[in-house]
C-alpha cells in the first residue's frame, strides 16, 4: 500500500487536521486534509504511523461512508508498517461488519431492479448506479475492496486472529458468503484470512505405512501451503517415505518471502473419503473426536505448484507434538472410508 509522496514529519499533523474537519463536519477541510494524510503518508516515521493508526482507526465511525473504506486502507498500511494490530483490528472489523450488511442491501436491490451482471467496484461506474440501488447501498458495494485490504493486512497477525472470537468471527464469515453467494464468489482473499486457524490440532493418517501422527498447525493460507509443510514435517523428518521438500521450499510456507516450484507428496483426504483440495483451506478439514482428522494417500498423479504463503505477510508453521501408537493409528484408520472422489 503507497500512498502520496514523502512528507517531512507531517502526517501527523494531517491526521490532527482531519479529526477536527470529519468531528466539525467540515466538508471542505475534511477533504484537504485527507489529501495531506496520502500526501505523508510515505514519509511517516514508525511513531508517528503507531500513534496515527490509532488515532483514524478510533475515527472511523464519524467518516462519512465514501472515504472511511481509504482511511481504513491507510490504517491497514500503517499495521503493515509496524503500528499495534489489536489496537486496530475492532474499529476495522466493525466497519467490515455495516459494510457487509451494505452490500447485501445492494445485492437485493441489484436483483430486485432487474440483475445483470455486478458492476466491478473498482473499475468505471454507470452514473445511474446510486440511483438505481441508493447512495449507501452503492458505497457499500464500492468500498468493499477497500475493507477487504484492511482486513487482511490486521488479519496477518496471530493475536488479531485470536482475539477476533469464534462468535464474531462466524457472524462476519456468515454475512460474507451471504454476498459471495450474490457475486459470483468474490473477495476470496477475505473468506480466506477469516477461516486462518491458529494453535488448531491436526490428526494425520498415513494410509499406506498405517503410521498417525498429531500435529498442531497455526497461519495456514490455504491447503498448498499445509501439504508442502506435511511433508517437510513428516517425510523431511523421517517418518514417511518420499521426496522431502527443499528448505528452501519449507521456508517459503513459513515465514521467508517468494515462491518456489515444488512437487506434491501425497493425496490428502478426508475421513468420509472425499478429497480435501490443496485449492481449500485447513477449516476444509472435517473435525473428529475434537480434532481435524485428514488421512493421507499415495498421490494418482505428479502435481505441482509454487511453494508460499496464500497470505505473504502472514507466518505459518506446522508443529509435530508427537507420532501415535500404532494400536491407535489403527484404530482411527479403520473408521475412515477409503477415497472415492473423480481425479482433479
Amino acid at each position: 500500500m503507497i500512498f502520496g509522496n514523502k512528507g517531512r514529519e507531517r502526517f501527523l499533523e494531517a491526521v490532527a487536521g482531519f479529526e477536527t474537519a470529519v468531528r466539525e463536519r467540515d466538508t471542505d477541510r475534511a477533504e484537504h486534509a485527507f489529501q495531506e494524510l496520502h500526501r505523508h503518508f510515505q514519509g511517516a516515521k514508525a511513531q508517528e504511523t503507531e500513534r496515527a493508526a490509532r488515532r483514524l482507526a478510533a475515527l472511523l465511525p464519524e467518516i462519512p461512508p465514501g472515504p472511511r473504506g481509504t482511511v481504513a486502507v491507510i490504517v491497514g498500511a500503517c499495521v503493515e508498517r509496524g503500528a499495534d494490530p489489536a489496537a486496530c483490528a475492532p474499529h476495522i472489523f466493525d466497519g467490515l461488519a455495516d459494510t457487509l450488511a451494505g452490500v447485501r442491501e445492494f445485492c437485493e436491490r441489484w436483483a430486485a431492479t432487474g440483475g445483470g451482471e455486478l458492476p466491478d467496484p473498482e473499475g468505471e461506474q454507470d452514473p445511474g448506479l446510486f440511483d438505481r440501488v441508493g447512495p449507501e447501498a452503492a458505497l457499500a458495494w464500492l468500498t468493499l475492496p477497500q475493507w477487504e485490504m484492511a482486513c487482511v493486512a490486521v488479519l496477518n497477525h496471530a493475536a488479531v486472529r485470536t482475539a477476533l472470537g469464534t462468535e464474531r468471527r462466524a457472524a462476519l464469515l456468515t454475512a460474507l458468503r451471504a454476498v459471495q453467494e450474490a457475486s459470483g464468489d468474490a473477495f476470496k482473499c477475505l473468506h480466506y484470512a477469516l477461516l486462518v486457524l491458529d494453535d488448531e490440532p491436526l490428526i494425520v493418517l498415513d494410509r499406506a505405512t498405517g503410521t498417525g501422527f498429531a500435529l498442531r498447525m497455526s497461519g495456514l493460507g490455504d491447503n498448498f501451503q499445509l501439504h508442502t509443510l506435511l511433508a517437510d514435517v513428516l517425510i523431511g523428518g523421517g517418518h514417511l517415505p518420499g521426496r522431502a521438500p527443499s528448505a528452501e521450499e519449507a521456508a517459503v510456507c513459513r515465514d521467508q518471502p517468494g515462491q518456489v516450484p515444488t512437487t506434491g507428496s501425497f493425496n490428502l483426504v478426508s475421513p468420509t473419503g472425499e478429497w480435501v483440495w490443496n485449492e481449500g483451506t485447513p477449516a476444509d478439514i472435517p473435525v473428529v473426536d475434537g480434532a481435524r482428522l485428514l488421512v493421507l494417500d499415495p498421490p494418482p498423479y505428479q502435481r505441482s505448484w509454487p511453494a508460499g504463503r496464500f497470505f505473504p505477510h502472514m507466518s505459518g508453521d506446522l508443529v509435530l507434538e508427537r507420532v501415535l501408537a500404532p494400536e491407535e493409528a489403527a484404530r482411527l484408520l479403520a473408521d475412515c472410508v477409503t477415497e472415492g472422489s473423480p481425479g482433479e
